[in-house]
């Protein structure tokens, strides 16, 4: 299968975009970096990642899989295949690198803030929460500094490692609250095609804020979603169904 090329504002919106395009999951994807883009200093002048991607192909197995599978505690080296190598991450490592990354920018800004670092071993996700009095500051434009601040934090994670890790920054519950802002507006828009039988363009989002208003009206059964034009700029059109 030939490569697509796709975009984000980050590493992770670029895989997040790439999935979807070819509908499948991250661990069925292949793909290589074009150009990491430049975050900016807190999201100004920045430029997309542009990643290369395609549906990673199907490889037989070589390790036998026995009828009554054991729980090991430990995988022996006679078990791996050639050249295999067991990727294992550091929590502790990540949560430091992250907790001084923090602390160097938010010094620099002279703000007081309380930072707390969890990593989900299970989803492969660094949880980093923020709290403090200056919390919009942080959050900036619909959420354009926070998402800045995650870019960052996601390059520093990611670097020299084997898979990808994901990053979640949030502070003040804005992810939630900002997600039900957008699904309400997803729906009194819906109500507005389905009144005016005219289409409608929303501003544009990044990749994680589509995706939230593709969720709310999938299951609507007059209207229907898709995305137009070229990131920063790429939004959702609503639309009546055929």
């Amino acid at each position: 299968m030939d490569y697509i090329e796709v975009s984000g504002k980050s590493l992770e919106n670029a895989i997040s975009e790439a999935c979807k395009q070819l509908s499948v999951t991250a661990d069925h994807l292949e793909y290589e970096i074009v150009d990491l883009g430049t975050s900016g200093f807190l999201g100004f002048n920045s430029k997309p990642t542009i990643i290369k991607a395609k549906v990673k192909e199907a490889k037989a197995a070589t390790l036998d899989v026995q009828k009554d599978e054991e729980v090991v505690s430990e995988v022996s080296s006679d078990s791996l295949t050639s050249g295999e190598t067991v990727s294992v991450i550091d929590a502790d490592d990540l949560k430091k690198k992250v907790n001084d990354f923090l602390n160097d920018v938010f010094g620099a800004m002279k703000m007081d803030v309380t930072i707390t670092v969890d990593y989900d071993e299970k989803d492969s996700c660094v949880n980093v929460d923020l709290e403090g009095d200056e919390m919009g500051i942080l959050i900036g434009k619909r959420g354009q500094t926070l998402d800045s601040l995650q870019y960052l934090i996601s390059l520093i994670v990611n670097k020299g490692k084997a898979g990808y890790i994901r990053v979640k920054v949030d502070t003040e519950n804005y992810r939630a609250r900002r997600q039900k802002t957008l699904e309400n507006l997803a729906r009194n828009l819906s109500f507005k095609v389905k009144r005016t039988k005219r289409p409608v363009s929303l501003e544009p989002m990044n990749p994680y804020e589509r995706r939230i208003i593709h969720s709310a009206l999938q299951n609507d059964r007059y209207v229907t979603t898709h995305s137009e034009g070229e990131e920063p700029f790429r939004r959702v059109v609503i639309t009546l169904k055929k």
